[in-house]
């Protein structure tokens, strides 16, 4: 099979269009600090970006091509692709036929809380040297994610399940200082109070006094706990304001600056590099099919945002 060298870079879940050259994103907004997404593209898909989540997600069909960590990988059917938080990726179809995926995305939080309990202590972030394999631990998660309703209790069972599988993959050791002490309830504040700040600027004097933390202890920690940056935390609980309003038709413009940014360029740019696409692009392909979802679909339910306890 010959694998192009192109280059390029996510309510409900909607049934693809009658086209099957339309590219499409269908999925649900995130809850219980998972995210699920289904996805089909031809040609280029995302541009060079990075989140703030695990990725973990089964190719359908195609080959799906990626950069990521200085290398170029490709999944075909059945492989597990698994992207560590804050690392930059693109994503692209590696033939002409284009490529079709299933994908978890799953808060650092929840899975430090499920690790947790596995191990009985606090335990660092699985780390995966090799981003595709066919671990049958994490495949059969994210299958399962989409077979049925995913309530908050089946969310439990499902991040359980992604813990375990991303436990078996890290064969390495954890990277040097990932053991260091964590105080999780300061960093729990300071991430709480992110949540609720979100759409304003925030400073690093009301971080230090919410933690009790210097800013660069509660940077170092942060990341320890949660796979990136404070800074980097909260532009995405931005975009996450950002994506729920965008819908409906509002003007860009407005929803730019109802989420906190400076101006729609500066939106623009900062949704590039989380998501690949910019604002406009997203909405189009989220908007390409609007139909009823097909039997057996998972929806999310709402759940609150789990605490790091």
């Amino acid at each position: 099979m010959q694998v192009n060298d192109t280059r390029s870079a996510g309510e409900g879940l909607e049934r693809p269009c009658q086209d099957p050259r339309a590219a499409w994103l269908a999925g649900a907004r995130p809850a219980g600090g998972v995210e699920l997404l289904r996805a089909w593209f031809a040609g280029p898909a995302y541009r060079k970006h990075r989140h703030d989540t695990y990725a973990i997600g089964v190719t359908d069909s195609g080959v799906q091509v990626f950069d990521y960590r200085g290398a170029r990988h490709a999944s075909t059917p059945g492989e597990v692709v698994v992207l560590h938080p804050d690392e930059v990726h693109d994503g692209r179809a590696g033939t002409a036929d284009g490529f079709g995926y299933r994908i978890v995305y799953v808060e650092p939080a929840r899975l430090g809380e499920a690790l947790r309990t596995l191990c009985g202590r606090p335990y660092p972030l699985p780390f995966l040297r090799e981003p595709v394999s066919t671990n049958p631990i994490l495949a059969r998660a994210v299958a399962a994610a989409f077979q049925g309703p995913l309530d908050p209790v089946a969310v439990d069972d499902l991040v359980l399940d992604l813990a375990r599988g991303l436990m078996a993959g890290a064969r390495a050791p954890a990277p040097a200082g990932a053991g260091r002490r964590i105080d999780l309830r300061a960093v729990e504040r300071a991430r709480q109070y992110l949540d609720a700040e979100r759409a304003r600027v925030v400073h690093s004097r009301e971080l230090e006094s919410v933690s009790g933390l210097s800013r660069y202890d509660l940077a170092r920690q942060f990341r320890i706990a949660f796979g990136t940056s404070p800074h980097r935390y909260l532009l995405m609980r931005r975009l996450e304001l950002a994506r729920e309003r965008m819908d409906g038709g509002r003007r860009l413009v407005d929803v730019a600056l109802e989420a906190g940014f400076a101006d729609q360029a500066h939106f623009t740019r900062v949704f590039r590099s989380a998501y690949g696409l910019t604002p406009a692009r997203y909405r189009a392909l989220r908007a390409t099919c609007r139909t009823a979802p097909p039997a057996g679909t998972a929806r999310l339910v709402a759940a609150r945002r789990p605490s790091v306890r």
